[in-house]
């Protein structure tokens, strides 16, 4: 199963795509994908349902969120209530190590993105705060990144021995499914996916999708 695990859409501040659009999107345009995990920022989106949309389409839309941190921006899967109680999705200066205890204590799954990203990626900040403990996993394929940043990215999870995710960062239709993770299993629902992502046994795919 192919998912693409970060993706934006009108409820994140800087977000242009509907989600139905997305989906629209995939199908009419035959992408790659079995279905997208919407990680809007500074936020976990409680109250869209997208069952029936997933449905009709025949997609898995799951739901995550892109916290800031003093190490750059962290996708979280598997939010819960609880999750949510454990600290501020909306504080831009969340510490790092408070996202992975509250994910490991939740049962949730942290994973820097972008890390080769100037300012927004973990590796921008190692030389002022070193390796942080308990990551295990990172986005190494973004479809967003430019220059170089995916190679640094790829290069820091070599070094550190992190397992890799890809994901398009998609925030316009268009870019929906440009990177993507496969997994042996099928996932249906969040729960699924974190038991998936904590087993490890998948990895990152770059689709090169057209814009």
């Amino acid at each position: 199963m192919i998912l693409d695990l970060h993706a934006h859409s009108i409820k994140s501040d800087d977000g242009r795509a509907k989600v139905q659009n997305y989906c629209q999107w995939i199908k009419t345009r035959n992408i790659a994908i079995d279905g997208f995990v919407l990680t809007e920022h500074r936020q976990f989106d409680d109250e869209s349902d997208y069952s029936q949309l997933a449905q009709k389409h025949g997609l898995t839309i799951l739901k995550g969120a892109e916290v800031e941190t003093e190490y750059g921006h962290v996708l979280v899967f598997g939010v819960t209530q609880a999750l949510q109680e454990a600290f501020d999705f909306s504080d831009i200066h969340l510490p790092l190590a408070k996202v992975l205890a509250a994910c490991e204590t939740h049962n949730a799954v942290a994973v820097p993105c972008h890390p080769g990203r100037k300012r927004v990626g973990m590796a921008a900040h190692l030389d002022e705060f070193g390796i942080p403990a308990g990551v295990r996993i990172v986005e190494v394929f973004n479809g967003g990144s430019r220059g170089d940043e995916d190679a640094v990215a790829h290069a820091l999870a070599e070094e550190q021995s992190y397992m890799g995710i890809g994901g398009s960062d998609a925030h316009i239709v268009s870019h929906i499914g440009r990177c993507a993770t496969e997994f042996p299993q099928q996932i249906n629902n969040e729960t699924e996916l974190v038991a998936a992502l904590q087993e490890g046994n998948f990895h990152a795919l770059k689709l090169n999708q057209e814009a």
